[in-house]
């Protein structure tokens, strides 16, 4: 794939949502589940939280994607996570997780374990996240990284490794968000580039990045999804921080551009794009 090609489908991806309204449901972080659903929406996709396994499988087999959020869970979720992930992978179903805080505590770290064997097709995650992940499934080491919650203690590049070999392990794609955003399938790796530092002071937009990658791979393949996610949210951070007074009105700002923005300018955010020698 090279530039003009992943411009293309990102072209088509953002079209294809807005036309077909596509729902991609969730079990997600109870702190961050209006963003996540408002943003979904924005894109121009459809919402669903669910959280009983029940209702997770029955909802998961009239959609495209699933997503998958550890951000807060409750004693129960494994009864609901592992039979749905056994359904999605059994099924081929794609799914996007976002291991929030991975490594902190027993259950998170069962719910993490498990998913080895389920790959899904999208981790979205920062950059210690996705290190603690490599080195929980035995994929790399790396004795210095530090659990700090929900927060990254290491940079993104620190994490490119880890994530080139999830991706090879898995089949799938992982996005590291950061100042400079990097996706792979383990054959290539994009950085998207934009954003803005007052994210940082909102609750939920790496969380709902991930519920809109998981709208995006309704109607695309699972790399151009999560390059269409991290392009647009980068291209609305830098124009809504621009128009914001503070926190309240940059997130205002910032759904309203993911509304607003054209096709054209969301692929045409900075971006650049690497073959691996694989």
């Amino acid at each position: 794939m090279d530039e003009q090609e992943l411009k293309q489908g990102i072209t088509k991806a953002v079209e294809d949502v807005r036309k077909t309204k596509p729902m991609a449901p969730s079990i997600t972080n109870t702190v961050t589940v209006n963003f996540v659903a408002n943003a979904q929406l924005a894109v121009g996709g459809a919402a669903a939280m669910v959280y009983l396994a029940d209702e997770a499988e029955a909802i998961a087999s009239i959609s495209q994607s699933f997503y998958v959020n550890l951000g807060t869970m409750f004693d129960f979720y494994m009864d609901t996570l592992e039979p749905l992930s056994d359904y999605l992978h059994e099924n081929n179903h794609k799914w996007v997780l976002d291991p929030v805080a991975a490594g902190l505590g027993q259950m998170r770290s069962q719910a993490i374990d498990y998913f080895k064997d389920k790959t899904p097709t999208i981790i979205r995650a920062n950059a210690t996240e996705i290190l603690t992940i490599a080195e929980m499934w035995g994929l790399a080491s790396n004795s210095k990284t530090k659990i700090r919650g929900v927060e990254a203690e290491d940079e993104v590049e620190e994490a490119k490794d880890a994530a080139i070999a999830i991706a090879s392990y898995t089949g799938g794609v992982v996005a590291v968000s950061g100042k400079v955003d990097l996706i792979t399938d383990g054959k290539v790796i994009v950085h998207s580039y934009g954003g803005s530092e007052m994210m940082e002071n909102i609750t939920g937009a790496g969380c709902s990045l991930a519920g809109v990658c998981a709208i995006y791979e309704c109607v695309t393949d699972s790399l151009t999804a999560a390059v269409t996610a991290s392009q647009i949210y980068n291209l609305a951070g830098k124009i809504a921080s621009k128009k914001a007074n503070g926190p309240g009105s940059f997130e205002s700002e910032f759904l309203d551009c993911l509304y607003n923005l054209s096709s054209e300018d969301i692929a045409n955010n900075k971006f650049e794009i690497e073959e691996l020698d694989v």
